[in-house]
C-alpha cells in the first residue's frame, strides 16, 4: 500500500487556553505498507524512516497495543480511534484503508487534554477524576468467595458493562463540548450496581462531578457521539445514571447553613 499521511506536529506543550498552540499539519509519503500492519506499526515504519533521515520522529502514546490500556488515542480522519467501531487505534489495521489513501492524524482536541508533543496529550485530568472517588475505600474485610455476596445478574451485567471503560478519552474527543460524562458515568455506574459501592455512593457522585467540572470538561447535549466513538461500547445509559445519582446526592447533602461549627454552647 502507498499512503499519504497528514500528521499534526507540535514541538511545545499547549495550554488549556490554547490547545492548538505552535503546531501544524505535516505531509509524509509512505510506501510498502502491509495491509496486515496495525495503525501503530505503520507509524513505527514512518518513524524508522524519519530517524534514518535524521529527522524528528512523530511522538505518539502507546503501551499494551492490545486494546486494553487506552493509551493509543488518535483522531484519524476526524474520528476517534479511526473508522472502525469498537476498536482502539492499536487494533485498527491498515486493511481498513484503501491503497493510495490520504489519512489525517491528529491528537485529541480538548482543552482538558493539552497536547504534550505531536500526537501525545496529557490525560491526567481523568486521573484526578478517579482520585476523587472512583474506587472503594471502606474496609470490606478479608477476600470472600465469589458467591458470598449475592449480586443479581442484571446488576452484575450493568456493573461489568461500565467497568470495561479503559479511560482512553475518545468520548471527550468525539464530543463537540469535550464532555467527560460518559467516562464519569461509567465510573459511577460501575460501583452503584454493586453492594460494595453503596457506602460511599452519594459522596462518590458529588466528588466525581465536582472534579469533572473543575477540570474544564463540557456538558452533554445528548447527541451520542461519545457512545459511537467508545472502543468498549460503553452505553449512554451511564450518563443518565450519573445524573440521577448526582441529583439524589445533592438533595441529601446537608445545607451549609445548617452545619454545626462550634460546640453545644
Amino acid at each position: 500500500m502507498k499512503l499519504t499521511l497528514h500528521i499534526w506536529r507540535q514541538s511545545k506543550r499547549s495550554t488549556k487556553s490554547d490547545f492548538k498552540q505552535d503546531g501544524k499539519m505535516v505531509r509524509y509519503e509512505l510506501d510498502h505498507v502491509s495491509p496486515d500492519m496495525s495503525f501503530l506499526e505503520m507509524l513505527d515504519v514512518l518513524n524508522e524512516q524519519l530517524t534514518k533521515k535524521g529527522e524528528e520522529p512523530v511522538v505518539f502514546d502507546h503501551d499494551c497495543r492490545e486494546g486494553i490500556c487506552g493509551a493509543c488515542s488518535l483522531m484519524i480522519d476526524g474520528e476517534a480511534h479511526g473508522p472502525q467501531s469498537g476498536t482502539t487505534t492499536c487494533q485498527l489495521h491498515m486493511r481498513s484503508f484503501r491503497d493510495g489513501a490520504e489519512i489525517w492524524i491528529e491528537p485529541w482536541r480538548a482543552s482538558a487534554f493539552p497536547v504534550i508533543k505531536d500526537l501525545m496529550v496529557d490525560r491526567s485530568a481523568f486521573d484526578r477524576v478517579v482520585q476523587a472517588g472512583a474506587f472503594i475505600s471502606v474496609n470490606t474485610g478479608a477476600p470472600q468467595d465469589a458467591n458470598a455476596i449475592p449480586v443479581p445478574k442484571a446488576d452484575a451485567d450493568k456493573a461489568f458493562d461500565a467497568a470495561t471503560c479503559i479511560g482512553c478519552g475518545a468520548c471527550v474527543a468525539a464530543c463537540k463540548n469535550a464532555s467527560a460524562m460518559l467516562f464519569v458515568g461509567a465510573k459511577i455506574s460501575h460501583f452503584m450496581h454493586l453492594p460494595q459501592g453503596q457506602v460511599e455512593r452519594e459522596q462518590r457522585a458529588r466528588n466525581l462531578v465536582k472534579v469533572m467540572d473543575a477540570e474544564g470538561f463540557g456538558n452533554c447535549t445528548n447527541q451520542y457521539e461519545c457512545e459511537a466513538a467508545c472502543p468498549k461500547d460503553i452505553p449512554v445509559r451511564v450518563i443518565a445514571e450519573m445524573n440521577r445519582e448526582f441529583v439524589k446526592a445533592k438533595l441529601k447533602e446537608e445545607p451549609p447553613s445548617t452545619k454545626r461549627v462550634g460546640g453545644d454552647g
